[in-house]
């Protein structure tokens, strides 16, 4: 007598099948993951689900620049005379047309407008703007792609930084750079397809690893953050008197173990943790080579600031995403937190790109003359915008913004971007978006769309639903391709 369900038996009877047939489909692949070391080098599948890409990409790899917290894109970017000459003036209820704010200015008693104290001038072919306090990304001009109408619906930090990175306001989804993964699969066996390098000893707003997580994806996905100091990557160097043939041998006979399982239970859990294991130990040789500057001539460090020299800083992540990006890494994720500046942001935004203008735009310069920018994306923004009023006390040298969605700015270059470029416009007062609003599945959409990638076809099937980073909505912005 059967203890088994006839869907209970086909299903017993398959995944037997499957493990225990030499010649099985599912042995055969877990055969390749599990071989030695050395057979392993030569042939380990770095395909991801995607079997080809979608179309022709124009971009092999990105590098995201991200400022969380929400830069000020009308001190730095979106040039507003008007908030000058209304300097003080109540926002006009015509602009605001009720739209939500935030519980730190909803209460005020006025909505004060604050004009920008810094200077502005225009750059580059297309006469962009750019404020005082960028004069290294200024001098890009003719390489961006500059869109001044970015929106969201997020107005509070966590999830619009979730929403940036997963597609989500909700916590819990794949992040970009695990989507990219999971398609695409990697360049480069010696190194994860996504790193995550993180500006030390930045206050503001709390970064949680979820951010550059797998959600529902296989864990191998995931990215890998590399820290300043003796140990790049946590947990990664073998324990005081273990060798690297006594972590061979452990290995080997690790796989042994997991391969027995496998042959019995087919869990694609048993095969992404092995893979992890074996991308650990390669890592413990390409990890401190790729960290270790010391090979960087002086002109490079003078090229990005001298930052560049204290590891940790922005500015040599940035040089550190450009080692990375030279070595096949696909998506190379760069934080730098302390733009929410709801008050003092003359000062404070000062100190901020002075941290961050030199070294974004030194980037841009060092793939170009390596030729790399071509298929290189480098983006640069926060999760929202700032208002044009004031919250708190409006003075002629102080006054701080609030969060803003409604429209901000981001830049992007290279990778398939049309260079020089303006897209999108603000009204007089940069409260509203006048023209070719981009939400963020749209920047999403687009990205993948330079990858190879349709955002609609790349999908995964998760509790009875197929998830996808743009989620039901977004499209391509032709306008922005080069």
């Amino acid at each position: 007598m059967s203890f088994f369900t006839e869907s209970e038996l086909l299903k017993q009877t398959r995944r037997h099948f499957l493990g225990r047939t030499a010649t099985g489909l599912g042995a055969a692949a877990l055969g390749t993951l599990l071989q030695s070391s050395t057979a392993q080098a030569e042939t380990l599948s770095t395909g991801g689900v995607l079997s080809d890409y979608h179309h022709p990409p124009k971009a092999k790899r990105v590098i995201y620049l991200f400022m969380s917290g929400g830069p000020s894109q009308l001190d730095l970017f979106d040039y507003k005379p008007v908030l000058k000459e209304q300097n003080g003036k109540d926002l006009p209820e015509s602009v605001r047309q009720g739209q939500r704010l935030t519980g730190m200015s909803a209460n005020q008693a006025r909505l004060p407008l604050a004009g920008s104290v810094f200077n502005f001038e225009q750059h580059g072919d297309a006469g962009m703007w750019f404020s005082e306090l960028l004069p290294h990304t200024a001098k890009q001009a003719n390489d961006l792609c500059l869109v001044k109408s970015m929106h969201t619906e997020a107005i509070n930090h966590d999830p619009a930084i979730t929403f940036f990175q997963t597609g989500s306001q909700i916590a819990g989804r794949p992040s970009m750079g695990a989507w990219l993964s999971y398609g695409l699969g990697s360049a480069n066996e010696n190194l994860p397809t996504f790193c995550v390098l993180v500006t030390k000893d930045k206050g503001g707003q709390p970064l949680y690893a979820r951010l550059w997580g797998t959600g529902f994806l296989p864990s191998i996905h995931e990215g890998v953050q590399f820290r300043a100091g003796a140990e790049p990557v946590l947990y990664l160097q073998n324990p005081a008197g273990i060798s690297a043939a006594s972590r061979r041998k452990m290995l080997d006979r690790l796989q042994e173990l997991h391969q027995l399982e496998q042959e019995k239970n087919l869990d694609p859990l048993i095969e992404s943790r092995v893979a992890q294991y074996e991308m650990a130990y390669r890592m413990q040789t390409s990890v401190p080579e790729v960290t270790d500057l010391s090979d960087e001539p002086d002109h490079i460090f003078e090229l990005y600031g001298e930052d560049a020299r204290k590891p940790g800083t922005f500015a040599a992540n940035c040089l550190l995403a450009r080692r990375l990006a030279e070595r096949n890494v696909q998506f190379i994720q760069l934080y730098h937190q302390g733009w929410d500046q709801h008050g003092n942001l003359p000062n404070a935004i000062r100190t901020q790109t002075r941290e961050t203008d030199q070294a974004s735009a030194a980037l841009l310069t060092d793939l170009k003359q390596r030729g790399m920018l071509d298929d290189t994306i480098v983006l640069w923004g926060g999760e929202f915008g700032r208002t044009n009023y004031s919250q708190g006390k409006l003075t002629a040298t102080d006054y701080g913004r609030d969060h803003h969605p409604r429209c901000f700015t981001m830049w992007g270059a290279g990778g398939g971007l049309k260079p020089g470029t303006q897209y999108g416009e603000t009204d007089p007062f940069g409260y509203n978006i006048a023209e070719k609003p981009v939400h963020v599945h749209d920047l999403h959409a687009t990205l993948l769309h330079l990858l190879g990638i349709d955002h609609e076809r790349l999908t995964y099937k998760h509790q009875g639903r197929r998830y996808r980073l743009t989620d039901v909505f977004g499209e391509v912005k032709d306008e922005l391709l080069a």
